[in-house]
């Protein structure tokens, strides 16, 4: 005897069943990375020439000196700027270790082209990050123009942002710590603009010359991030309690930037106001041990920046700025940090794409606490060996979850803890 598919009992037959729900694809489309990318290559350009200040900013006296946490002026100033290198490459390798890394210190145009089209030569497809600091020349130009040195360094040589596109090419991310930095933004736009505009004028005069290679496309400026220490009207803070480079540490060093500025605040220490500046250098643990003291601070702040950007941005640009590259994603939580940090010191960090204040949010008040009663342990660990005991941070976390899961309604929003508590699932002793 023989079935066919006909003869078989049909379940779900009703006509409810046979209506197509596009909120189901509608999620998938929402959630799942259609593209992943890589931060492949880094360009660190530093512009100090130690020892000589530019001419158009006056600087308060005493003013913030250190860069990458070194004083320049405790070494020669070769020596000084090499270090300052040396130390900005290990701050970006903790983010990106497979990274390929190039120092240009102290630069002419000349070795900043070679080194901006090189890395773009080798990267192909994949991001490369171009770090500008020009805390030794001028502001840039209201023609969209950066500084750098002649080869005896007795000028400064412009470099225009729109040659800087042509070499480092798309897609890219480019990080400026300098006064005005967001003149740059701006002529960024306009460059980027005016390069797809020549590029479809080329194209439709017949594409290049005979004998010239094929015509390559232009910088995208969708393609490109940006994050500037500044607006275009702003210098930089010159607090000489806080370092010079303040935007790069918050990028690179976070934690220790916001234990820095939490002990400063003296009036928010409450649990913690014998903690002084040089105690900071002795919390124990490391950053990848979340049962140490160090650990879990990192592993709080990762969950607390993730949860203001998941709240806050939207979707599409929450999963292109803090799921698709490890990199960018490590640099936006702590843009977020440095945006809170430099507004206490009048400044206001510029980002491409524009990113909504977070500096208020109310989840720094969350950090907060965990900082004060994690620094609370710090005198009786380090002058009586004590052992940590670990925040109760995440803890509290997931009982307002919890609570969201019993007293919510149908027709409510979703969570604010829900990154938290996937932070959560990656430890086995709150699962």
């Amino acid at each position: 005897m023989v079935f066919t598919f006909d003869d078989l009992p049909l379940v779900f037959s009703c006509p409810r069943h046979w209506q197509a729900d596009p909120a189901v694809d509608m999620i998938m489309q929402t959630w799942r990375m259609r593209e992943r990318m890589k931060t492949v290559s880094v360009a660190l350009v530093i512009c100090l020439n130690v020892g000589v200040d530019p001419p158009d900013v006056t600087k308060t006296q005493p003013c913030a000196r250190q860069e990458c946490w070194v004083d320049p002026l405790s070494l020669n100033p070769q020596r000084a700027l090499e270090t300052i290198g040396g130390n900005l490459q290990r701050q970006y390798e903790r983010w990106q270790p497979r990274a390929r890394y190039r120092q240009s210190l102290d630069p002419t145009v000349e070795e900043v082209r070679r080194l901006a089209t090189g890395l773009r030569r080798s990267a192909r497809e994949e991001r490369v990050l171009f770090h500008y600091n020009g805390h030794g020349v001028p502001r840039p130009t209201a023609n969209g123009e950066i500084w750098v040195f002649n080869r005896s360094y007795t000028q400064y040589i412009p470099l225009s942002i729109y040659d800087l596109q042509s070499w480092m090419g798309s897609p890219s991310i480019y990080v400026y710590d300098c006064n005005n930095a967001g003149i740059i933004v701006d002529s960024f736009k306009n460059f980027a603009e005016q390069h797809e505009r020549e590029y479809v004028e080329q194209v439709r005069a017949g594409g290049p010359q005979a004998g010239a290679a094929e015509l390559p496309p232009p910088p995208s400026l969708r393609n490109c991030i940006q994050l500037a220490a500044c607006s275009k009207d702003q210098l930089l803070p010159m607090n000489p309690d806080l370092p010079a480079d303040l935007f790069t540490a918050c990028l690179t060093t976070p934690i220790k930037v916001a234990l820095r500025w939490f002990v400063m605040k003296n009036d928010l220490g409450h649990l913690a106001p014998q903690v002084k500046l040089e105690h900071l250098e002795k919390i124990p643990g490391q950053f990848g041990d979340r049962r140490t003291m160090l650990g879990e601070l990192n592993w709080i702040f990762t969950a607390i920046t993730d949860t203001i950007a998941w709240n806050t941005l939207p979707r599409d640009t929450f999963q292109k700025l803090f799921r698709q590259d490890l990199l960018v994603a490590s640099l936006f939580r702590n843009f977020l940090l440095a945006e809170r940090i430099m507004k206490s010191n009048d400044c206001t960090p510029v980002s491409q794409p524009k990113l909504p204040p977070t500096h208020q949010h109310p989840m720094w008040e969350a950090w907060d606490l965990a900082v004060d009663i994690c620094l609370s342990q710090l005198k009786n660990i380090l002058g009586e060996d004590r052992t940590y005991v670990p925040s109760s941070f995440f803890e509290e976390q997931l009982t307002a979850f919890e609570v969201w899961l019993s007293h919510g309604c149908e027709e409510r929003s979703p969570p604010e803890q829900l990154p938290i508590v996937l932070q959560v699932l990656l430890s086995q002793a709150h699962r």
